[in-house]
């Protein structure tokens, strides 16, 4: 099984690992490393991408159990090789993934409501909730969810023992088994997750809600985080000096 170095250093740009297999694959060159920093796509969050031995990674995916890194050439097995992530790309990532947390939990304290639906998208992060809210509602949230960002409170990420677990209220979209990795932003949210996340909530911010559409019994509400705030606002102000 291949080390995942993501779990425990988000952070971490720059690795040394070993070349276990390589195959010519229908995307590229298949690379199994015996540790890897690459997040591999799941749990709603895209795959990094970057470099191995000078070769492109071009995409990263989990296949039974295997962390496969699709590159644009071949690397030789036993070969210890460097890989570098694409950081700009990797910290996007984790602001709009912890910023979804940060949201998600804060509206399920308030309202009672589950995110049933999460997709984080080139542009746009959507978040399905099972309950109607209203545009007071979404006041609330954006304003709660950026007091909360502010207080920059440090992020804590655990895998409790059967015996503990099963006595922590976490959030989870369906029944899990074995060792569970919950991501904790404390007051705010407590949520059984496989992702990259900031190492504070301040690292996340600023949140804005764009849009909130009724979807099925319930709401998708739209948003950016972060970066993509700021990118978001300069666009606006770029649209309104051209009027």
């Amino acid at each position: 099984m291949t080390e995942k170095i993501y779990e425990q250093a988000p952070f971490l740009v720059k690795f040394e690992a070993k070349v276990l297999s390589c195959e010519k694959g229908k995307k590229g060159f298949d690379v199994i490393l015996d540790r890897t920093a690459f997040y591999p796509e799941g749990g709603g969050q895209p795959y990094d991408t970057g470099t191995l031995g000078g070769a492109k990674v071009l995409e990263v995916h989990n296949r039974e159990g295997e962390i496969v890194h699709t590159c644009d050439a071949p690397l030789e097995p036993g070969r210890t090789i460097t890989g570098v992530i694409d950081w700009d790309r990797r910290f996007d990532l984790m602001q709009q993934h912890s910023g979804e947390h940060i949201v998600s939990g804060l509206a399920h304290q308030k309202f009672g409501c589950d995110n049933v639906g999460f997709h984080l998208g080139a542009e746009r992060v959507t978040i399905d909730l099972n309950a109607e809210l209203t545009p007071e509602d979404l006041i609330w949230l954006e304003n709660a969810v950026n007091r909360y960002i502010w207080q920059d409170r440090p992020v804590r990420v655990t895998c409790p023992p059967p015996e503990e677990l099963e006595k922590i209220p976490y959030r989870s979209k369906k029944a899990l088994t074995g060792q569970v990795r919950l991501v904790e932003f404390p007051g705010a949210d407590l949520c059984a997750c496989c992702g990259t996340h900031v190492n504070t909530a301040g690292q996340a911010g600023p949140v804005k809600l764009l849009s909130c559409v009724k979807f099925r019994a319930g709401v998708r509400i739209e948003l950016v985080c972060g970066g993509r705030t700021l990118d978001y606002l300069g666009e606006i102000l770029g649209q309104n000096t051209q009027i």
